[in-house]
């Protein structure tokens, strides 16, 4: 089953420009053709809370098709009103939005949201770059709601990048940065943080970033799949330079080699 992702409407509503993406803001959100999904994402890794469970797949692609729908219809409605001049009502409309846009929204299946491993990603895209840049401006930025307002801004940019442009040079560091935002406040959304984590060395594996040990950590501490943390350990040491990850990773191995 392809993974699914609905981004399209929903700038706006945290006030990003519609125009920056060159979309018309009555037109449906973009769609992936099947050769840019590729195979369907990684099978144990992210479908391990899930053997033998496939009865939530339509409900959940129904709720994905809901919230999408939701999100168009009231970025169509804004556009009305704007259009008619109607300006109270276009800011109920974009209210609206920006409340939608704060109550979490989790991953019921990583399978629908996360991309598959084996995106090509070694095309330097300008319009991708733009998002990544646009992206890193929102993220960790400001304070209180500013600062939660910002990480959603942030996850929309870099989603849109992932969905428009998944030949990009810049995925495998957009899955960086949306693996730190899943990780952290307001998502804490631990397995969906640990995949993107994935993501980022699948796609690049020679990141400069400590995706692996991220994902490790997460993982070992937080998801109690040690074995699998066990496992990026060991990639770890086979394959970064960095004598602090490396030092860790082999203090855990140890450690968890060690356990019963």
């Amino acid at each position: 089953m392809p993974y699914r992702r609905w981004i399209g409407t929903a700038l706006v509503a945290l006030g990003l420009s519609v125009h920056a993406f060159a979309e018309d803001p009555t037109a449906a959100p973009p769609k992936r053709s099947q050769a840019e999904l590729g195979n369907q994402g990684r099978g144990a890794e992210l479908g391990n809370q899930r053997r033998g469970k496939a009865a939530d797949v339509e409900m959940v692609e129904n709720l994905l098709e809901a919230r999408r729908k939701y999100q168009h219809t009231l970025e169509k409605l804004r556009a009305h009103y704007i259009a008619a001049g109607d300006i109270e009502r276009a800011r109920w409309a974009e209210t609206e939005l920006l409340h939608f846009h704060r109550v979490p929204k989790h991953a019921y299946l990583l399978e629908l949201d996360v991309p598959p491993p084996n995106l090509p990603s070694n095309q330097n895209i300008p319009e991708a770059n733009n998002l990544y840049i646009r992206a890193m401006a929102f993220k960790d930025k400001g304070f209180g709601t500013d600062y939660l307002d910002n990480q959603h801004r942030a996850e929309l940019l870099l989603q849109q990048l992932l969905t428009n442009y998944p030949q990009s040079d810049k995925i495998s560091d957009a899955a960086y940065q949306l693996g730190d935002i899943y990780e952290r406040a307001p998502f804490k959304q631990y397995h969906r943080a640990a995949a993107y984590f994935e993501r980022c060395f699948q796609w690049n594996p020679k990141t400069q970033y400590d995706a692996r040990l991220r994902a490790a950590r997460l993982y070992e501490r937080s998801l109690s799949e040690r074995s699998h943390a066990l496992e990026i350990y060991r990639a770890i040491v086979n394959h970064e330079t960095d004598a602090r990850r490396i030092e860790e990773a082999q203090r855990k191995i140890t450690e968890l080699s060690g356990r019963k």
